[in-house]
């Protein structure tokens, strides 16, 4: 049973970095998942587990955001979990640990740690913490507790001979990575971890091992800054007997610019693109297909993209957002949208009737996003619009080119039959010609074709629109 699991910090709005490592890890459990019939079980199962640890900063709103940008993405967790209901677990892991003299108490104020990580770093030695608190006798204990000072707890790393602690080794843990092949983490060059805060809560370390080793998540797949834990983490999961899952660590999602992304500072959040009238697969197939080997193509659902996700095609290098990319993507879904499916969105526009099917058909091929398709539906519909040639030479062109307008019905050769007659009516051709025309009907250079949007604009509308106000008859 493949089971991999997404652990957003309720803490602020997802950004497209988080929905990467949503959509990598739901994806890899799609292309798992098992076949439809009745009573066929799963092969694979997505897990949603809330790092909710931190009480202060977690909040109930970012909880439903997370919750309803992931559902909007088409992401259905089959669990849901929440560390904040686990500290009992927790506590029963922290107190075999500290039985077995593997999780001890340190009493180092930060300051004290910082000037201790000076003086190492003066020596030309690595600033890791030198496990100080080993050699504390149990009088020194006490007057620190007299102080009023609490202990926070660290993990002790087996990167000794298992007798003196303080005779640091080299010791290697090794693992085969899905994304970036064999990796290696040196336990002589790191920390023991802090794993319990003096206040008794619990730092992301030992939560995450415990859940994942409980909720048998089988493959972990998370950003590559998380390295340097796996290593530790491995040694967490040995030290506690459970079995190793395989992990794959890819590449960061930063912005155009190279900058990280940060959750706080609200950079890139699903929500806000979401708002910015962006579809969910332009975001999607950008966030997966970034930084891969794989061509940037907008797919039109995530069992389409799952086709051409591998975490083997994952670069080693950051992979930039550039919300450029994800306009163009955008713009590919809506040139291949079925009106069925823009019709509700359109309706909220306000763009529905006899018009609005052919509407889209034409201008779904000049948009980039659905939300665009409201600026022009006005301009075929509304006669209170009208637009102010640039000079009286061009007022003249367009009443002799109203005059010229052929009797309805109207296809899309009607226009061709008119622009013959302006032509043969005047001395003007190409941009001369077409230029005003476009102007006058739509207040733009550019769009639509105008065989395609006089028929759906009707001939009294499009005389109004050239004499300035004038109804055609």
């Amino acid at each position: 049973m493949i089971r991999v699991r997404f652990a957003p910090s309720p803490t602020g709005y997802i950004h497209i970095g988080n929905t990467r490592i949503a959509l990598f890890n739901w994806l890899f459990a799609l292309q798992h998942r098992g076949g439809k019939i009745k009573g066929h079980e799963k092969q694979s199962q997505f897990i949603l587990r809330y790092d909710d640890t931190d009480s202060g900063r977690s909040r109930q709103e970012y909880i439903d955001a997370i919750a309803e940008d992931i559902a909007w993405l088409g992401i259905k967790p089959d669990e849901i979990y929440f560390q904040s209901a686990r500290f009992e677990r927790y506590g029963l892991v922290s107190d075999s640990l500290r039985e077995v003299g593997l999780l001890y108490p340190c009493y180092e104020t930060a300051e004290e740690l910082e000037r201790r990580r000076k003086i190492r770093l003066s020596r030309k030695l690595p600033p890791v913490y030198g496990r100080e608190a080993l050699k504390l006798t149990e009088a020194e204990k006490k007057a620190y507790a007299a102080e009023g000072r609490k202990p926070h707890w660290r993990f002790l790393l087996p990167n000794y001979d298992g007798k003196d602690p303080f005779a640091v080794q080299r010791s290697e843990v090794h693992w085969l990575d899905s994304v970036r092949g064999r990796q290696t983490v040196d336990l002589a060059s790191v920390s023991d971890p802090v794993l319990v805060r003096a206040d008794g809560t619990y730092l992301y370390t030992l939560p995450s091992v415990v859940d994942d080793m409980d909720m048998g998540v089988s493959h972990i797949i998370r950003g590559d800054d998380h390295i340097t834990n796996t290593g530790v983490q491995i040694a967490l999961f040995n030290a506690l007997g459970a079995a190793l899952p395989v992990f794959g660590h890819v590449n960061l999602l930063t912005s155009a610019t190279g900058e990280g992304l940060s959750k706080r500072k609200g950079d890139l959040s699903v929500r806000s693109l979401r708002e910015a009238g962006f579809e969910p697969m332009a975001i999607a197939s950008l966030a997966v297909l970034t930084g891969t080997s794989e061509n940037l193509v907008a797919y039109n659902s995530l069992a389409e993209l799952s086709g051409h996700f591998s975490l083997a095609a994952v670069s080693r290098s950051a992979a930039r957002f550039d919300p450029a990319d994800l306009l163009n993507l955008n713009g590919h879904l809506m040139r291949h949208l079925p009106y069925e499916q823009a019709a509700a969105a359109l309706a909220g526009q306000g763009i529905k009737g006899d018009k609005a099917k052919a509407f889209w058909a034409v201008i779904r091929n000049n948009i980039d996003k659905l939300s665009d398709a409201s600026v022009w539906w006005p301009l075929i519909t509304d006669k209170a619009i009208k637009f102010i040639p640039a000079s009286y030479d061009e007022a003249t062109f367009l009443q002799k080119a109203a005059e010229l307008l052929p009797l309805e019905p109207w296809n899309h050769e009607s226009c061709g039959q008119w622009i013959g007659a302006i032509k043969q009516a005047s001395s003007r051709k190409g941009k001369e010609l077409f230029k005003p025309l476009r102007h006058a009907l739509t207040g733009r250079d550019s769009g639509p074709e105008l065989a395609d949007l006089l028929p759906l604009m009707g001939r009294e509308l499009v005389f109004y629109r050239l004499t300035g106000g004038n109804l055609g008859k």
